[in-house]
């Protein structure tokens, strides 16, 4: 089993609403407030930017790759954009892992693409089917096959946006801890505080939680036994379990068996 179920936050893409806006010699606040009302004026209500000025600023994962499980976020605290998108496609390219996410199809994919572009990001073999690499066809590419991709809200719900929920009350309703607490919006307030590591960690918290939704829609789909579930998930108990991060340790806390 080679999967990596994974997640990013986001902030306001300043430089771009500067240059978008001609909003010189206004700071990164100022812009983004501009940002942010200008996305209300124009919706009728919601903030909620387009995918392409939304800014990386975490990127975390489950690795589940031939016997071991890792949660971790990509790079430091220091890296910027440019190097958590690199660290992220070459991951991808090391084991070519089944991407899985929520809302990945609407949300997490689409702004790595365009982050990519905007950062010049060399991502060959993941963009790649087959005219470069003949043994990477069409079919290992988790552009064009959905099972290379798994969005699981857009699985579960059908792919019907009137049926789709949140990841917290799917994770919640099968005895998961859920989100602790941040939301997309306040990722941005969080930030501007400089607390760096708690967006980081509700990153691995979110992204924990859609490798158990996953681990349990295998056994739907009859990819996993019932035994090799109870299998799996005790490999992330015990990843926890041995982890000497505080969020980690109250993410086991809080999970109900």
């Amino acid at each position: 089993m080679n999967v990596l179920a994974f997640e990013i936050k986001t902030i306001p893409d300043s430089l771009s609403g500067r240059r978008l806006y001609g909003l010189d010699g206004l700071s990164d606040e100022e812009v983004a407030k501009v940002m942010l009302a200008k996305r209300v004026q124009k919706t009728g209500g919601s903030d909620f930017l387009p995918l392409h000025l939304h800014r990386i600023v975490a990127i975390s994962g489950v690795l589940r790759v031939q016997e071991d499980v890792m949660v971790w976020s990509v790079g430091d605290q220091d890296s910027d954009e440019q190097d958590l998108i690199t660290r992220f496609y070459n991951l991808w390219e090391c084991y070519s892992p089944t991407l899985v996410s929520w809302n990945g199809g609407g949300f997490v994919l689409p702004v790595l693409h365009y982050r990519s572009l905007l950062n010049r990001v060399h991502a060959r073999r993941y963009w790649d089917s087959g005219e470069a690499d003949r043994e990477m066809k069409s079919s290992t590419d988790p552009n064009r096959d959905p099972w290379r991709h798994v969005d699981l809200r857009e699985a579960l719900s059908g792919f019907n946006p009137g049926a789709a929920t949140t990841l917290h009350e799917i994770a919640v309703m099968l005895g998961f801890p859920g989100k602790p607490g941040m939301e997309g919006a306040s990722v941005w307030e969080t930030y501007q505080r400089g607390d760096l590591t708690g967006i980081r960690n509700d990153c691995e918290t979110d992204a924990l939680n859609t490798f158990l939704v996953y681990l349990r829609w295998e056994i739907v789909r009859g990819n996993l036994s019932g035994a090799e579930y109870e299998s799996e998930v005790e490999r992330v108990r015990e990843f926890l379990e041995d982890s000497c991060c505080p969020h980690l340790l109250e993410f086991l806390k809080a999970w109900h068996r």
